[in-house]
């Protein structure tokens, strides 16, 4: 590795999966805007929308998309522009 590129200021982050709730700690050099105390310690939050413990990959497990709001607000921007 060469030297001086890497930053110097990594510290323990939790991470939290907001699908399902699920935390972990790592070390990373992240800015986060908020703070959660675990085990009686603060440490930086950040909030992340899918991990290992939540994607189908890792899980086995589908997920059902509601897509019938998204084709209907198509439908209704662009599906009737051949109607007269």
């Amino acid at each position: 590795m060469k030297k001086g590129i890497h930053p110097d200021n990594y510290r323990p982050v939790v991470f939290k999966d907001m699908s399902n709730e699920d935390v972990f700690i790592t070390r990373s050099t992240i800015n986060a805007k908020e703070t959660i105390e675990l085990d009686g310690v603060t440490y930086p939050l950040v909030k992340i929308e899918i991990s290992n413990t939540s994607h189908p990959f890792y899980t086995g497990k589908s997920k059902l998309v509601d897509t019938a709001g998204r084709v209907d607000k198509f439908m209704s921007r662009y599906g009737n522009r051949n109607k007269k």
